[in-house]
């Protein structure tokens, strides 16, 4: 039996409101051929399909067009769970009709676990993957009124394992053949490395997981949430598949990734990397002006499938006003020679200099490079309020921010 694992695909991402639908496209293409050619048996998705909870007409015909191609391919089961980034409901919604496909979706937590849990028999072995979605604080944990910070974190973080302790322990109760059994989730596990384009989860801090907090009846830990395909503490049976194309410019320098996991004699046998192309092109120049317009140039003398998408980070210790309509201008002359490619973004390498919000956003270039924590942190300097000694203070902030970003979703 073969099983690949993969996550945070983010239908309907855009990066620097450049749509990425065309990459995505060819991602969905892919990994249909990939699991035709490799005789992938059963596909699971660690959550993440879209990028928001109320996905677009586009996205959704992405995903369910994805999933008719599948179901013509030799895989026997597809599992589909929640992310942060996705509506429980807008997963859920379908469950019954993607059930008699053999595709089981699991959008939002539930205390009865036998609806996160599946058994699959393919080809003389046996599966039983735990399908667990991204728990949210509100659905696994009670508030208990009058509870401080530490308080609140600690209840979570118990409440979030003891989840996954029920989950391993009705799966033990129907394994009555010392199957393998595989862990889904969505969340940051410690010594996990996260890139720009995903934020941890919090609640304040919460989501602060550590590999030995897994319970040990499972075999393999299918994760999604960070985007940088990772091993977890040095522990093979851990892992993130991270996302198939570059979310953000963080993610330039290292390679997409899916997992395919292979059973044998009721073990788990190997545990492959696959190597996912690089549907487009983004690239990063760095120096000065002449520097960044020879590379340019370099760039749009290539041969690309689609245009190539570009970052350009100046060295303006020189020259403090070049920027970005001084490349774009640059480029503009490129492209009416039938030369195509798009600078994303214009940033400044020296930047130390800078003091102030203000300051920085005008040289940030765009203002939604600048997270809402940087942004709180420039305005607490400018007014000499000291956040290391006000910790509590930053963490009422990312409740903040994680509240906000629920309600959105």
């Amino acid at each position: 039996m073969k099983i690949l694992h993969t996550s945070d695909w983010h239908l309907g991402h855009r990066l620097h409101e450049h749509s990425q639908q065309e990459e995505q496209e060819l991602f969905l293409e892919w990994i249909t051929d990939t699991i035709s050619k490799r005789n992938i048996d059963i596909l699971i998705v660690s959550g993440d399909i879209f990028d928001v909870s109320v996905p677009s007409t586009q996205s959704q015909k992405m995903y369910y067009n994805f999933l008719i191609d599948i179901h013509k391919t030799n895989c026997k089961h597809i599992v589909i769970t929640a992310g942060n980034h996705d509506g429980p409901g807008t997963i859920d919604a379908p469950k019954e009709l993607l059930s008699a496909l053999s595709i089981d979706v699991v959008g939002k937590a539930s205390s009865d676990y036998s609806k996160e849990v599946f058994e699959y028999s393919v080809n003389g072995e046996t599966v039983i993957i735990a399908a667990v979605p991204y728990l949210r604080d509100q659905d696994i944990r009670r508030a208990v009124a009058g509870e401080d910070f530490d308080e609140i974190n600690e209840r979570y973080r118990k409440a979030l394992m003891s989840h996954y302790m029920g989950a391993a322990k009705y799966c033990k109760s129907i394994n009555e053949g010392n199957h393998p059994q595989i862990a889904m989730g969505h969340l940051f596990a410690i010594g996990g490395k996260p890139s720009d384009s995903e934020q941890k989860i919090y609640v304040g801090s919460l989501g602060d997981i550590a590999a030995k907090d897994f319970p040990k009846d499972f075999d393999y830990i299918a994760l999604g949430h960070l985007h940088r395909p990772q091993i977890v503490n040095k522990n093979p049976r851990i892992r993130y598949s991270g996302s198939p194309i570059i979310l953000s410019f963080s993610e330039l320098n290292y390679s997409k990734k899916v997992y395919e996991i292979e059973i044998r004699n009721n073990d788990i046998s190997n545990i492959e990397e696959i190597n996912i192309p690089r549907f487009r092109e983004i690239l990063r120049v760095e120096g000065d002006l002449q520097k960044c317009l020879f590379d340019l140039m370099e760039i749009a003398n290539g041969d690309y499938s689609l245009t190539p998408w570009v970052d350009v980070v100046l060295d303006n210790s020189a020259n403090n006003t070049i920027g970005f309509m001084d490349i774009q201008r640059a480029v503009d002359d490129l492209n009416k020679d039938g030369i195509k490619l798009e600078v994303l973004r214009v940033t400044f390498k020296n930047k130390r200099n800078t003091k102030g919000l203000n300051e920085i956003i005008e040289n940030s270039g765009d203002i939604k490079d600048l997270t809402p924590l940087e942004v709180f942190k420039e305005k607490c300097k400018e007014q000499d309020f000291d956040l290391n000694d006000n910790a509590d203070i930053l963490d009422a902030f990312n409740e903040i921010v994680n509240i906000v970003k629920e309600g959105e979703e």
